[in-house]
């Protein structure tokens, strides 16, 4: 085992062992790493915040199964990051009305959240918000909209878009970079009123 490999192994066996002080060097590491890919994502800096945290709750659970011959700590972190996501997405999706105080509601102290007419119900707001996704992704190229539908709509992997799209892998990874960039881009114009 080299070095790193040891180091990142002992790391996840003390944080297995509930270890305070691995587990703020693990959040010290990979915090704004998760942050960032959640907040990709997520609607808003709470929902984020919560999924930075259930990741990190996650990545507590299986630290005893972190295994540094199939993977480096990074790639297993990012890996969790991403099931839970999904995971987070499948279950808004599979919900879309919402509680009458959740987040596309109220946010930022009982401000109407952006865009959110006075007086309009929730499945209004779920239903805007869907037909808000589908013009934004309808206005990215072909291949930054199918690899964003495949891996958060439909919970592909990476490697599996890439095989189902016969393109290099970094090709894959690339257009899924530009286009939640531009997808985060479209949102800022529609809620400035551009």
């Amino acid at each position: 085992m080299e070095s790193q490999e040891r180091i990142d192994w002992e790391l996840m066996q003390r944080v297995a062992s509930a270890d305070e002080a691995a587990i703020e060097e693990l959040y010290a590491r990979f915090g704004g790493l998760v942050y960032q890919s959640a907040r990709q994502v997520l609607r808003s800096r709470a929902e984020t915040e919560d999924a930075v945290q259930e990741v990190f709750v996650r990545l507590w659970q299986t630290s005893d199964r972190f295994d540094p011959s199939r993977a480096k700590l990074v790639t297993w972190v990012m890996l969790i990051t991403r099931r839970h996501l999904i995971d987070r997405l499948r279950r808004q999706s599979a919900r879309p009305e919402r509680s009458a105080m959740g987040d596309s509601q109220i946010d930022g102290g009982g401000i109407p959240a952006r865009g959110r007419r006075p007086g309009s119900t929730a499945d209004e707001e779920a239903s805007e918000g869907r037909d808000r996704l589908r013009r934004q992704l309808g206005r990215l190229p072909e291949l930054q909209r199918t690899v964003i539908e495949r891996a958060y709509l439909q919970g592909f992997s990476l490697r599996e878009i890439a095989t189902q799209l016969d393109s290099p892998l970094g090709t894959v990874k690339s257009a899924l970079s530009r286009g939640l960039a531009r997808l985060r881009e479209l949102e800022g114009g529609e809620g400035t009123g551009g």
